[in-house]
């Protein structure tokens, strides 16, 4: 027997519209690495939401900052709450590598790219969280890892490894600052952006990795933006030390190609030898 029923409003308090859970009005949101590509990207969605946005990168017209230089983030957060009075949201979005063979790369390359994808967003993090913590709202930290921290990042291994790093940092760091500040990291997959055709070639390999992709497509910056945006709404308020992967499905594993590749022909001796009929 059906019976009806009626939603009652929840006990807890927390009752908001979709318009207003994702309003950022009056957010002050730092956004590393936030000029171009999935930075630039992020940025513009938190502007358009209503957010005050500091961007920080070493080539910004708002604060330039070299986020592996520790007084340049001092002077950053300094900045941001001189002017703004808080800090909400920190997005360590800084990051990347030159492919290099780990037989071959020195020394200095490879600590250069673990401080730029590791050691900068824990100390930017950091600071950030001094912040935080006095506030009574708090704050939300996002991490931009990658999902080459989550599978073999051959001629890219320093950068995978930091990524793989970042992952373990945001879930330490989840539990280190809770419950005033939430932590949570972004594994991104293939992201279409400027430098696109730099990793995968001109437009028709692009298209063929493309395809390589479950849902079909590249990500775009606005999914990783969407996401960052999520994790530091209330939407997320018990969402802390998670990892959300973000790579339309991942990458189509490779022995699916090779199953489903076109087998050649075979001749009349061999259909003879393997007991097919002729025709």
């Amino acid at each position: 027997m059906l019976q009806s029923f009626t939603l009652q409003p929840s006990p807890r308090g927390h009752q908001y519209s979709m318009q207003a859970v994702l309003d950022m009005s009056g957010k002050i949101v730092i956004v590393t690495g936030g000029t171009q590509g999935v930075g630039r990207g992020i940025s513009q969605r938190f502007l358009e939401l209503g957010a005050e946005v500091v961007v920080c990168s070493r080539r910004a017209v708002f604060v330039a900052t070299d986020v592996r230089d520790m007084e340049q983030i001092d002077r950053a957060v300094a900045l941001a709450v001189e002017r703004f009075g808080r800090i909400d949201v920190l997005v360590n979005n800084a990051g990347g590598s030159p492919p290099a063979e780990a037989a071959t790369a020195s020394p200095r390359f490879s600590a250069a790219v673990i401080t730029l994808n590791l050691i900068a967003p824990l100390n930017f993090a950091q600071r950030a969280n001094a912040v935080m913590q006095r506030q009574e709202t708090g704050g939300s930290i996002v991490n931009i890892a990658s999902v080459s921290g989550m599978r073999p990042s051959p001629g890219t291994a320093a950068y995978g490894a930091a990524k793989a790093g970042l992952v373990n940092l945001t879930q330490s760091l989840a539990v280190e600052w809770a419950p005033r500040v939430r932590v949570n990291a972004i594994s991104a997959g293939m992201i279409r952006t400027e430098q696109t055709e730099l990793h995968y070639g001109d437009a028709r390999a692009v298209e063929r990795v493309s395809q390589t992709v479950p849902l079909g497509r590249l990500g775009e910056p606005e999914d990783v933006a969407d996401a960052c945006v999520f994790f530091a709404s209330p939407l997320a308020r018990y969402v802390s030390g998670a990892n959300l992967l973000l790579h339309g499905a991942g990458e189509r594993p490779a022995f699916l190609g090779a199953r489903e590749a076109e087998e050649p022909a075979l001749t009349a001796p061999q259909r003879e030898d393997a007991g097919v009929p002729s025709t």
